[in-house]
């Protein structure tokens, strides 16, 4: 007879958050990322100047307030806040995207001086790499609290460190920062570079980034050319 078996039968531990990052990093880029909002021309930004940075102040505060030290907490309405941020987070760069590009089709106030385009566009990009560093980091294996406490065999997206067993740390976890790097690669490659997609979700999104940062780039670029000329 199985001893274990029963209504007297101990129950399963939870398995720890061995890879529980903190949360600042991630915080510190919605903040850069609100600042940017608000150094954007008004034609450029999604509502008033301060809705969504206090749309995302807010949706960042309940974060912290809930799981405030280290991202470990792993919970149906923290995931549903922290997917409302990023979704926040990425229609303001959209936005602002596809304003920019208006604009520089049609003529706006900032595309007739050089240095308030490049400011503008500038502003826009890093805008879009924030945005989609923070979409990855909440997309990939369920976002970073259930990486804390359990990483798949078969990631979606697959770092040097998944692909090349003799780089493997143990118990190792992509951090924020490695979906920042990866997010400013592929808006500057314009391609994969050491982190591959392997799930159809982490190919769309990297193609999509890679669009539109090609587009932001090559028109900018032009245009404050052609301005300065």
């Amino acid at each position: 007879m199985n001893r274990t078996s029963g209504p007297h039968a101990p129950e399963q531990q939870p398995q720890p958050a061995v890879g529980a990052e903190t949360r600042w990093p991630m915080a510190a880029a919605v903040i850069v990322s609100a600042v940017l909002t608000l150094l954007l021309p008004d034609d450029l930004r999604l509502g008033p100047r301060w809705a969504l940075p206090l749309a995302e102040g807010l949706l960042l505060v309940a974060l912290m307030s809930a799981d405030p030290v280290r991202i470990s907490r792993r919970s149906g309405a923290l995931r549903a806040v922290s997917v409302a941020l990023v979704g926040v987070l990425a229609c303001g760069a959209i936005w602002s995207t596809v304003r920019l590009i208006d604009d520089l089709v049609h003529g706006g106030d900032e595309t007739n001086s050089a240095t308030a385009l490049l400011l503008a566009g500038g502003s826009v990009w890093a805008s879009t790499v924030l945005a989609f560093s923070l979409l990855y980091f909440e997309l990939d294996n369920g976002g970073p609290a259930a990486r804390a406490h359990h990483m798949p065999p078969t990631p979606a997206l697959a770092f040097p460190q998944q692909l090349t067993p003799e780089l493997n740390a143990s118990n190792w976890r992509p951090r924020y920062i490695d979906y920042l790097y990866l997010g400013f690669t592929n808006s500057t490659a314009l391609s994969p570079t050491d982190v591959m997609p392997l799930a159809p979700w982490a190919k769309i999104v990297m193609t999509l980034q890679s669009v539109v940062s090609l587009v932001i780039l090559g028109l900018v670029i032009a245009r404050a050319v052609n301005v300065l000329a």
